[in-house]
């Protein structure tokens, strides 16, 4: 068409709509005639079909079908239902001249001319190919999604109408509150809640706050299908349509029950963790407190004994001297109580039943607490023995008693319990010092007013006390806290306010055969003349020592720090032996000093004294191996028997080292099974060497406990034993001895010659130290007369 042609067209209507249509790409726009040939074509026909104008024109519109289609008649059909109603719309696909396919919208209008005869038919075809691909991913993604929140099980995932009603449910949502879709979906959330936050209208807050704000999140306690609660995590977000307008809710919901049990397991681990560390800052400024007191103490006990030498024969004098005495022993309790609870108490532990402890102290119990409340001791079968210091126990039960007697009134009822029992993984897990095992447990139960929740924390608090102005120290509770931790124990309060108060003490299972207890050795004091080096930097106290200990006899020098002992030691002066306070200022400390004094002077025993060690020389409660130790306040009575004991003990290991290996006249005891029981080694080794050199068979313990272990598994003719052992004594391994073996010989060796008595009661021979082969075989053959004397008797 020439360019005049074409402007002339245009100005019609039939040339303007004909301008439109070929200035079209995005859609193809063509006549078909009333068989379905294609009578014309524009370029957006051409651009995603690929024919141009002369190749198509002509030929028949079901060229653009798949085969399938064309087998269906699919074509046909179309014609004809767009003949039918005038109008025929489908999606599907399309073939395109290179046979490439795409996904198409199709719309066929009819054509009729005035009189309403079919002339044709109008095509218009889109592309649709990439909006089906996005939908496809998009049906994809949320069939993806839709698993995904089927699959979760770890959360519930759930919608809500805007009423509040479960319209979908995830797998997660069936595991946490146990409903299956079918029981749920319809049914108002609020059925999740409890009684109380349905009451308070929590559930309508959550949907009214996610609402307003798009977002409500909570914790707290939800319900399951079985009436169980839990603690949850909810996130409610509202949906809006793409207009604004809220149509529903998503809500996500947690099980967060263990994590909120963890996190109250941790705090309570960290309440206990700062509650120990609170006492045991207390501990340590106690402990100090109980040191200097303990001086103090010495200095006012210590003069009133040499006092009491002085006001001989005048009677009134004398009373006040007890008097004050008693005052000085209270004290030293108290400051025991505050070391039993600084855990800087030495211990002398012994393997005990406390069934038979408690029973024991059954007439004390009664005398303490008064005739108005009942006691009733209740210890179970086949208790198991434990290794504890038994005094200390009895106080801690005793103490138990007169607080319970308090909370009663004087009136009531008391139970104490002894049975075994095994504290598990969990139980232990709240305490972080706590092991584990099999325990022997105490409980002492009262009828009294019970202990508020808000003072529990703090019974165990030196001084602590809820009584009235001058009923007590505060120190009860605080002592058997010490006690028991000190002996690798626990200690648990239980309390109702109104009902009474239990206190349960546990103590590890000891396997080893019980101890017998015994009475303290008695007898006359006896000092010597040995040279002493007396080293305490409190001058008080250092006076009352030099003082008491040259009453005694002995020739005394002194120093005030350890620097200064060990100047002395340097002189050359000659030393037998070297007291000296454990805790000492300046820079070098005792336990170093005795080191550097055997080193200068081999053959000087050591002896240390305090109030408080501080772990200097004791540890886990215990001495140190080789070490002696006399606590402060001290009796004249107990500082002599000490030097004595510990200066026999050294002269043994120095006549030890000089014996001449010759073998001494064996005689009768040739042949005989010797068990000596001896915890110094250098002692037990050269004893040992003369035993062997009398043709004696020795088995050799370094206690009382292995000593009693070899009676019960092999034959034994004579035990020698050292009266000094740590933790139980050599006189009670010998009565233990007599008792087990009535015909046992047995020899007591010692420095202290007070005993002799205790020893002739057992029928035991008395060898002092330090003793030579021959004083030895002497005593080994009296003790064999002795037995043979009985038995021809």
């Amino acid at each position: 068409m020439e360019n005049s042609d074409r402007f002339k067209a245009a100005q019609s209507g039939e040339g303007r709509y004909q301008l439109l249509v070929e200035a079209i790409t995005d859609y193809a726009i063509y006549m078909l005639d009333r068989d379905g040939y294609v009578t014309s074509w524009n370029p957006g026909a051409r651009r995603f079909k690929g024919y141009e104008a002369d190749e198509i024109i002509g030929h028949h519109f079901s060229k653009f079908y798949t085969d399938a289609e064309r087998e269906q008649k699919v074509p046909a059909l179309a014609l004809e239902e767009a003949a039918r109603t005038g109008r025929f719309e489908r999606e599907g696909w399309r073939v395109r001249k290179d046979g490439t396919q795409f996904w198409a919208h199709v719309i066929i209008d009819a054509i009729r001319s005035p009189k309403g005869e079919l002339v044709g038919f109008a095509k218009i075809t889109r592309d649709l190919t990439e909006r089906r691909a996005a939908e496809a991913k998009l049906r994809e993604s949320e069939q993806q999604f839709r698993l995904m929140v089927q699959s979760v099980t770890d959360y519930a995932i759930y919608m809500l109408d805007v009423e509040g009603n479960v319209a979908t449910w995830n797998a997660g949502a069936q595991r946490i509150k146990g409903y299956a879709p079918e029981e749920i979906i319809g049914r108002h959330f609020s059925n999740f809640y409890t009684e109380e936050d349905r009451a308070a209208g929590l559930p309508r807050m959550g949907l009214q706050t996610a609402a307003r704000e798009g977002r409500w999140e909570h914790e707290g306690q939800r319900v399951r299908k079985d009436g169980t609660p839990f603690w949850a995590h909810v996130v409610i977000d509202a949906i809006r349509d793409d207009d604004g307008k809220l149509v529903g809710f998503a809500k996500v919901t947690r099980d967060i029950t263990e994590r909120r049990q963890a996190e109250a397991a941790l705090q309570a681990a960290q309440a206990t963790m700062i509650r120990s560390q609170k006492l045991e800052a207390i501990g340590q400024l106690t402990g100090g407190v109980a040191h200097d007191f303990n001086n103090l103490l010495q200095v006012i006990s210590g003069n009133l004994q040499l006092l009491n030498k002085d006001i001989a024969g005048n009677t009134r004098a004398e009373m006040r001297v007890q008097n004050a005495l008693a005052g000085v022993a209270r004290g030293s309790k108290l400051a025991t109580q505050l070391l039993a609870f600084a855990r800087r108490q030495p211990l002398e532990p012994r393997v005990v039943n406390v069934g038979r402890l408690i029973k024991g102290m059954d007439d004390l119990l009664r005398r303490a607490i008064g005739g108005e409340i009942e006691v009733e001791t209740v210890v179970g079968g086949g208790l198991w023995n434990s290794l504890i210091d038994p005094d200390q126990l009895e106080n801690a039960i005793l103490n138990l008693a007169i607080n319970a007697r308090d909370a009663m009134n004087g009136q009531g009822r008391l139970t104490i319990e002894a049975s075994n029992a095994f504290l598990d993984d969990e139980y232990v897990r709240q305490y972080g010092d706590l092991i584990a095992g099999q325990y022997v447990m105490i409980a002492v139960t009262d009828t009294g007013s019970g202990i508020p929740p808000n003072i529990l924390e703090r019974v165990y608090e030196p001084f602590f006390t809820t009584k009235a102005e001058g009923k007590g120290t505060g120190l009860g509770l605080a002592m058997v806290y010490g006690f028991l931790k000190q002996s690798g124990g626990h200690v648990k309060i239980y309390s109702e306010i109104g009902a009474g108060t239990t206190v349960k003490l546990y103590f590890p299972r000891e396997m080893a055969i019980e101890d017998t207890l015994v009475s303290a050795t008695t007898g006359d004091i006896k000092g010597g003349e040995e040279t002493v080096l007396v080293v305490e930097d409190d001058d008080e106290v250092r006076e009352v020592a030099v003082s008491m200990l040259s009453d005694l006899g002995y020739r005394v020098v002194k120093a005030r720090d350890a620097v200064a002992a060990l100047a002395i030691v340097d002189s050359g002066i000659p030393i037998d032996l070297i007291f000296t306070d454990v805790m000492m200022p300046g820079t070098l400390r005792s336990p170093e000093l005795a080191r550097k004094a055997r080193e200068r002077l081999p053959n000087v025993a050591v002896l240390f004294t305090s109030g408080y060690t501080q772990n200097a020389i004791v540890h886990g409660g215990r001495l140190d191996p080789g070490v002696e130790l006399l606590a402060k306040p001290y009796t004249r009575e107990a500082l002599a028997r000490k030097f004595r004991h510990v200066l026999a003990n050294h002269a043994q290991q120095r006549l030890a080292a000089a014996v001449s290996r010759q073998p001494a006249r064996a005689g009768a005891v040739k042949g005989a099974t010797v068990l000596l029981v001896e915890d110094d080694e250098q002692i037990r080794l050269t004893a040992t060497e003369m035993l062997n050199d009398l043709g004696c068979k020795v088995m050799e313990a370094s206690s009382a406990e292995e000593g009693l272990k070899a009676l019960n598994e092999t034959a034994v003719d004579i035990l020698v034993t050292d009266v000094g052992l740590p933790g139980v004594s050599g006189l009670e391994l010998a009565k233990d001895a007599r008792t087990l073996r009535p015909d046992l010989c047995i020899v007591v060796a010692t420095g202290d010659s007070g005993i002799k008595s205790e020893a002739e009661l057992l029928d035991a021979v008395l060898v002092a130290k330090p003793y030579a082969p021959e004083t030895l075989r002497e005593g080994l053959e009296s003790a064999l007369k002795a037995k043979n004397s009985s038995f021809l008797s």
